[in-house]
C-alpha cells in the first residue's frame, strides 16, 4: 500500500534535519579531529553497516548482489572520486561555516545541468540551463563578496566549499555508470566504504600514525555515532523509501531544504550567526535550481489543460 504523500513530505523533511545534524557535527568533529580521520573512520563505518542492513533486512530494499566486473570501478570511480570529495568538504567546515558549505552544496544539481552541455537541448532548455547557472553564481559571489572584501581568512574554506560542490557532481556522474549494475543504495554503501578504507592511511598520517587527540571524548564520539547512524544509514533509508513513491525530480526539490537546515543547526548548536549574506545567496543559489531542475513547458501545459 503507497503511503499518503504528506507522511512521504515528513520522511524527507525528517530526513533533512539530520542531514543538517550531520553537517553541523562534522563541522564541530573537524576542530578537534583531524578532517581526513573523520572522514575516512565516518564513511568506512556507515558504508559496512549498510551493508549489513541490506544483508539482513529490508529496511533498504531488496539487496542485490555485486558483479565481480565492476568492482574494480567500484575503487577506482566511485570510492575514489568519494574519498576526494570528503577530504575537500571536511577541511571546508574546517575554515568557513556550515551553513555557507551547505549552500554551496545545494548549488550542485546547477553545476551537473551545465556539465550535461548543450547536445541534443532545445534552444529554450540550453536557455534555462544558462540562466540557472547565472543565478547560482549570483548566490556564490554574494556568498564570497564579505570574504573578498574583508580579507577575511576564511577564504580557503569557500574555494574549498565551491570545489566540494563540483566533485560532488563529478561523484554522481561516476555512481550513474554503475547504475546498471548497482541500485542507489548498494553504490553508496560499496563506495562509502570503500572510500573510507583509501581514506584510512592518509588519516593515521594527519594524526602522526596514532590515534587523534582526546579519541575517547564521549561527546566527540557521540557526534560521530550520530554522523554515522543517524546521519548516514537512517537518513538514507528515509531518502531511498521516499524515491520508492515519488519521481527523483519530486524528492531531490527536498534537497533545497538541507541548506536552511543546516544554517538552524549550526546556529543552535555551533552559535554560528544567520547573516543577511546567508539569506539573499540561498535565494539565488535555490532559484537557479529550481529553475533548472522543473520542467516548466509539463508544468504549464498541464495548468493550462481544462479539466473535466
Amino acid at each position: 500500500m503507497k503511503p499518503h504523500p504528506f507522511f512521504i513530505s515528513l520522511n524527507l523533511i525528517f530526513a533533512v534535519f539530520l542531514w543538517g545534524g550531520n553537517n553541523a557535527g562534522i563541522k564541530y568533529l573537524v576542530h578537534s579531529w583531524p578532517p581526513v580521520w573523520v572522514g575516512g573512520t565516518r564513511f568506512a563505518l556507515a558504508g559496512l553497516l549498510m551493508l549489513s542492513v541490506l544483508r539482513w533486512t529490508r529496511w533498504l530494499g531488496e539487496p542485490q548482489p555485486c558483479p565481480r566486473e565492476i568492482r574494480r570501478d567500484l575503487w577506482l570511480r566511485g570510492g575514489l572520486s568519494l574519498a576526494v570529495y570528503i577530504t575537500v568538504f571536511n577541511w571546508a567546515l574546517h575554515f568557513t561555516s556550515a551553513a555557507h558549505i551547505a549552500l554551496y552544496l545545494g548549488a550542485s544539481p546547477v553545476w551537473a545541468l551545465v556539465w550535461e552541455g548543450r547536445a541534443g537541448k532545445s534552444g529554450p532548455e540550453i536557455a534555462k540551463r544558462a540562466l540557472a547557472a547565472v543565478l547560482a553564481l549570483f548566490g556564490v559571489v554574494v556568498l564570497f563578496w564579505p570574504t573578498l572584501r574583508s580579507g577575511s581568512g576564511t577564504w580557503p574554506g569557500e574555494c574549498l566549499g565551491l570545489a566540494a560542490s563540483v566533485l560532488w557532481v563529478v561523484y554522481g556522474r561516476q555512481c550513474r555508470a554503475l547504475t546498471s549494475y548497482l541500485g542507489g543504495v548498494e553504490i553508496s554503501a560499496h563506495t562509502m566504504w570503500r572510500a573510507g578504507l583509501l581514506l584510512l592511511p592518509f588519516g593515521l598520517l594527519e594524526t602522526h600514525g596514532g590515534l587523534p587527540p582526546d579519541p575517547w571524548n564521549p561527546r566527540l564520539l557521540g557526534i560521530q555515532l550520530y554522523c554515522i547512524v543517524f546521519g548516514g544509514v537512517f537518513a538514507f533509508a528515509l531518502w531511498n523509501g521516499a524515491l520508492r513513491h515519488w519521481k527523483t525530480s519530486e524528492v531531490y526539490l527536498f534537497n533545497n531544504l538541507i541548506p536552511l537546515s543546516t544554517m538552524l543547526w549550526a546556529h543552535f548548536t555551533l552559535g554560528e550567526p544567520m547573516t543577511p549574506t546567508f539569506w539573499i545567496a540561498m535565494a539565488f543559489i535555490v532559484g537557479g535550481v529550481i529553475l533548472g531542475q522543473t520542467n516548466w513547458s509539463r508544468l504549464m501545459g498541464n495548468f493550462w489543460t481544462p479539466t473535466e
